[in-house]
């Protein structure tokens, strides 16, 4: 298998994942934050593992600029859900 038909399937089942599971999740946790509630451990562990990811397939992102901007919008997402968890946990 050819590295340009290994990286379209793991880009397919990446996509896939991010439509199914981790928008849906992070639109719940943005929700979360934006009525003042604090993350949870659950959450956190679960920023983590996204984090871990993104680091670990940023070669392969760097191989396909074309969804570069998707990824960029995708952490600006997790980024305001950060930043407003951060807000929330000050206030209490």
């Amino acid at each position: 298998m050819s590295d340009s038909s290994h990286d379209a399937g793991v880009i397919q089942a990446l996509l896939d994942r991010l439509n199914t599971q981790r928008l849906p999740r992070a639109l719940a946790m943005k929700d979360k934050v934006n009525g003042g509630e604090p993350l949870s451990e659950y959450d956190l562990d679960y920023l983590k593992e996204v984090l871990k990811d993104a680091t670990t397939l940023q070669p392969m992102i760097e191989r396909h600029p074309e969804y570069q901007k998707l990824v960029a919008q995708v952490v600006h997402l997790y980024k305001e859900i950060t930043d407003k968890a951060t807000e929330n946990e000050k206030k209490t």
